[in-house]
């Protein structure tokens, strides 16, 4: 048997290649998921599901298109539900990227991005972020653009996964200019935009409604386990990345949506309650830092991320280093590199842990900054 030739582009997960292999006894920092209890509004939804669990329409249930579309001042054709962003992002790069085009990725950016380009057929070119920040440049991203004269689309994540970094109006709306000048896709991931703290980092809508917004219940409302996600935009957008997620999985399922539904209903507390907890695990975290290694950190613009500095010997093989600290310290992170070459001098460290899991890691991993 001979495997489809589009899995030569693909290669295994780097997250997946380090997390699966976790000793006994590690500190999880590595995935990105919240370590909070599923908000009691969804869990009530699931146990009181209502009569039969029969399909839903394509484009999500009524009820739940609604509340997302009142969340982001949306109408209701504008949203679809998918499962997770993810499965938004997939059908729209299936939709809209035509096989031999370029797709631009931020560099550093999440690892899947990349690898859905090359699914479509497509070269991902990367772009450069911020040097201070890791926030969003665009000159930087607009120069790449302008030197790629065959793009179909434009990937915004803000803020961002893995550095944290976000961005500005007054960028966002330069990119967005140049984007629908050109009459590309441009997509912007938003997942983490209600991690935020004091200041809600800008979105794509505040400065066009040309371009798609994606999100999901899975970071803010603290339930990645449901699946459920959404795309926002112009229906023109939308209608065909609707018919490739229904031939992918027929339709979002049906209690997740239910419990979806309720977390929308309740995301004053429940956003609020989710920013509390990572206030409290990010002051654990500068704590740890500051006590073990002598290191003064600001927030991020969002995320439960910390984009971290490698010491300096580190750079040489990123990998090697995480894997040393995972099997050796018994502490999972992500080496920077996996995220692209401009985050080989980086690791990221998921702040999403336990209070204690972020005092005792970071003991942990200070001998091996210090030696």
């Amino acid at each position: 048997m001979k495997t489809a030739s589009r899995l030569s582009l693909l290669k295994p997960s780097p997250i997946r290649a380090i997390t699966d292999g976790t000793p006994p006894g590690a500190i999880p920092l590595g995935l990105g998921e919240p370590t909070w209890d599923l908000p009691e509004p969804a869990r009530l939804a699931l146990l009181r599901a209502p009569g039969p669990c029969g399909y839903v329409p394509h484009a999500g249930l009524t009820d739940l298109r609604k509340a997302v579309a009142t969340f982001h001042g949306a109408s209701v054709d504008e949203v679809l539900i998918t499962t997770g962003s993810q499965g938004a992002l997939f059908a729209l790069f299936q939709a809209w990227v035509e096989p031999g085009t370029k797709v631009l990725v931020p560099d550093p950016g999440f690892v899947a991005y990349p690898a859905l380009a090359r699914m479509a057929g497509a070269e991902p070119v990367p772009y450069p972020l911020s040097p201070d920040r890791f926030r969003l440049d665009a000159d930087a991203l607009l120069k790449v653009l302008a030197a790629t004269p065959d793009a179909s689309a434009v990937i915004l994540n803000l803020p961002s996964n893995p550095t944290g970094g976000g961005g500005d109006l007054d960028a966002l709306r330069r990119v967005a200019e140049a984007c629908v000048a050109r009459g590309l896709l441009l997509i912007s991931d938003e997942v983490y935009r209600d991690l935020h703290f004091g200041v809600r980092p800008p979105g794509l809508r505040e400065v066009t409604d040309r371009g798609v917004v994606v999100s999901s219940v899975s970071k803010g409302w603290g339930a990645p386990g449901l699946r459920v996600g959404w795309a926002i935009g112009d229906p023109a957008w939308l209608t065909p990345a609707r018919v490739v997620h229904g031939y992918a999985v027929t339709g979002t399922a049906t209690p997740a949506q239910w419990a979806a539904l309720a977390l929308l209903e309740h995301s004053d507390a429940i956003l609020a309650e989710a920013r509390a907890a990572i206030r409290g695990r990010w002051e654990a975290l500068a704590e740890a830092l500051r006590e073990h290694l002598g290191q003064t950190v600001s927030p991020p613009d969002g995320t439960f991320y910390h984009f971290m500095p490698l010491p300096p010997s580190a750079h040489v093989d990123p990998l090697a280093f995480a894997l040393r600290l995972r099997d050796e310290a018994k502490v999972v992170v992500i080496p920077g590199l996996a995220f692209g070459e401009g985050g080989r001098g980086h690791l990221r460290l998921s702040f999403a842990a336990t209070p204690e899991q972020l005092r005792e890691g970071v003991k942990r991993l200070a001998p091996y900054w210090r030696g």
